[in-house]
């Protein structure tokens, strides 16, 4: 009998990958929400609220979400990178 270990999982994410991912998700509810409120316009039926347009201002809080995870990653990589030189 061969008993096996439960493989331990890797933690390979980079700092800002969240805020990354968070972003992504943010920015695809606003994309939907944008579509969503653009179509009664060519479709020449009524106007949603304006709660529906203002959802769609989400696209632009998830980019900026996701640039602010890409910063820090960079600015991460840049610190790794700099102590690995000084070593």
């Amino acid at each position: 009998m061969r008993s096996e270990t439960p493989a331990v999982p890797v933690d390979d994410s980079a700092p800002g990958d969240g805020l990354v991912k968070a972003g992504v998700i943010v920015f695809a509810v606003g994309a939907v929400a944008t579509l969503v409120t653009v179509a009664p316009l060519l479709l020449g039926t009524d106007p949603f609220p304006t709660v529906a347009y203002l959802v769609s201002m989400l696209m632009g809080v998830g980019f900026l979400l996701a640039t602010a995870g890409v910063l820090r990653s960079v600015a991460a990589q840049r610190r790794q990178a700099r102590s690995g030189q000084t070593a």
